[in-house]
Parts: C-alpha cells; sequence; structure tokens
C-alpha cells in the first residue's frame, strides 16, 4: 500500500508482480466493482511467462484531473517512466483519460482497453453523478448490480461474477460512490490528444454493460486499434475468459519486445517469438508500402 498524495487518507493498494528489472511494466485498472486482485488470472499467467505486472486499486478520487494527478505521482514514486495500461470499463476510462492527460510529456507507452468507453454520458447519469456521495453504500450496490448479467451462465462466467460481486461487497461507501462519480460525470476522451499511442480493444460480443453505440464509438474514436474480439465473456473476461484475454495481452504486447518499452524480462523472450514478430513486422509493413 502506497501514499503519494498530501492527504493521507488516499491510499493505492497494488500488487507487483514479475522481473523488477523491467521499466515499462504493464498495470492493470480494475471497473466501478472490481479490486486490485480481479486481475488474478492475468499475474498468475504473466508473471509466468516474463512479464512485470502491476495490478492497482485506486484510492477517493471525485474527479478525473484529480486521479491522473495521483496516478502520476504513484508512477513517480514506482520510478516508472512509462508503462503500459490495461484498463476495464472504467478503469479504461481512466487509462485513456491519464494518457490524455500526459500528452505533454508522455507516461503512456501503450493501452488495452477491455469493455471500456470514452464518453461518460452513455450512462445517462450525468445528472445523478453530484448525488452518489450522498447514497447509503447498498443503493451504490444496486446500482452497479443493476449491471451485472443475469440469467442462465455457463459456469466459468457465473464464477466470474460470484467473484465480482464479492470483491464488491469489500468497497466502502466511499469508494463506491467516487468510483460511481468518475464513471459518470460530465467527461469524454479527446483523441487528438492520444492518437499515437498504440490502442488494442478489448470487447464480447455477448450482454455487457456497454451498449452497441459506446462500442462504435471507441472504434471511430481508434481507427487504427487493434481489435480483440471475444465471442463470450460478459463483463468481465479477464476473469472467465483469462486464456483468451492473456493470448490478445501478449499480441498487444508483442510489438514491444526488444525494445526499452519491452513489458517482458529479454531472458523469456524466445528466438521463436522474436521471429513470429519479425514476420508480422515485415508483413505490416508490406502492406504500407503498397
Amino acid at each position: 500500500q502506497i501514499i503519494v498524495d498530501d492527504d493521507d487518507s488516499k491510499v493505492w493498494s497494488l500488487y507487483d508482480a514479475g522481473p523488477r528489472s523491467i521499466r515499462c511494466p504493464l498495470i492493470f485498472l480494475p471497473p466501478v466493482s472490481g479490486t486490485a486482485d480481479v486481475f488474478f488470472q492475468q499475474i498468475l499467467a504473466l508473471t509466468g511467462w516474463g512479464y512485470r505486472v502491476i495490478a492497482l486499486q485506486y484510492p477517493v478520487y471525485w474527479d478525473h484531473l484529480e486521479f491522473c494527478d495521483g496516478f502520476r505521482k504513484l508512477l513517480d514514486h514506482l520510478q516508472l517512466d512509462k508503462v503500459h495500461l490495461f484498463g476495464a470499463s472504467l478503469g479504461g476510462f481512466l487509462a485513456q483519460k491519464f494518457a490524455e492527460y500526459t500528452h505533454k510529456s508522455p507516461r503512456v507507452q501503450s493501452l488495452i482497453l477491455c469493455n471500456s468507453f470514452s464518453d461518460t454520458s452513455i450512462f445517462n447519469q450525468t445528472w445523478t453523478a453530484n448525488s452518489f456521495w450522498l447514497m447509503p453504500a447498498f443503493m451504490l450496490k444496486k446500482i452497479v448490480l443493476g449491471n451485472f448479467a443475469s440469467g442462465p451462465l455457463d459456469p466459468e462466467m457465473a464464477d466470474g461474477i460470484d467473484f465480482m460481486v464479492d470483491r464488491l461487497e469489500s468497497l466502502g461507501q466511499s469508494e463506491l460512490a467516487s468510483r460511481l462519480t468518475l464513471n459518470c460525470q460530465n467527461s469524454y476522451v479527446e483523441p487528438h490528444k492520444i492518437r499515437d499511442i498504440p490502442v488494442t480493444i478489448m470487447d464480447v460480443f455477448d450482454q455487457s454493460a456497454l451498449s452497441t453505440e459506446a462500442k462504435e464509438e471507441m472504434y471511430k474514436l481508434y481507427p487504427n486499434a487493434r481489435r480483440a474480439h471475444l465471442k463470450t465473456g460478459g463483463n468481465f473476461p479477464y476473469l472467465c475468459r483469462s486464456a483468451e484475454v492473456n493470448l490478445y495481452i501478449q499480441i498487444h504486447l508483442l510489438q514491444f519486445h526488444g525494445t526499452r518499452y519491452a513489458a517482458i524480462d529479454p531472458s523469456m523472450v524466445s528466438a521463436e517469438e522474436l521471429e513470429v514478430q519479425k514476420i508480422s513486422l515485415h508483413n505490416s509493413n508490406e502492406q504500407e508500402e503498397q
């Protein structure tokens, strides 16, 4: 647990796993209902392959600017100049806002946006955003649970939802209220400020809290983004479809192998993997030339 603000009550909780020698790790930002440990499947798998990953839980912040400022201080504290960000839902929105906030002296090397959005107005809650802090915890939990899938689910998805409900129960009133405020207060991403950052958009084809319009908006915003589509996975594919999600993360991070922005220990990169990378780079260069 780390405190970087003048305010001692603002505590960042994090899991930092994998080789400390890596200076550009992959950082995970959870959704409204999530804590740092919702990414345990990614931490276990990716560190096993030699990646350094950090899963975060942010303290109580009431506006995006305050969050971005706190996050920048956290990266300074961890002595990380640039990082890759994986953001789920609200985490993805905050990742984009942070990339935008630091665009003059960039701190974000790349983005993986999972079931995420670029404009908070999609939730039609901007008018209530200012009143979340008044609501009791049980009401806030009810609002969040309203977005969870219901009806018949496969066992992995049911387990994933159970796990998230459990994590949701562990959050206090102010944590939940502040996240819902960040999720719903009027704000959108300015794409021209983060146009040069490599982006992978990860989303699911089955039922999730994101509308089709919100997804289309993301594709429009990042026309050059790679797309990682999962047939199923609901709101929490990193829990119930972790093997697929982990593979897409690896594919995304491949482009940085062999550079100072690699998130993996160089000794763990097999010759075969570098060969795959050379072929894919060669192919994409050929396509650009055509």
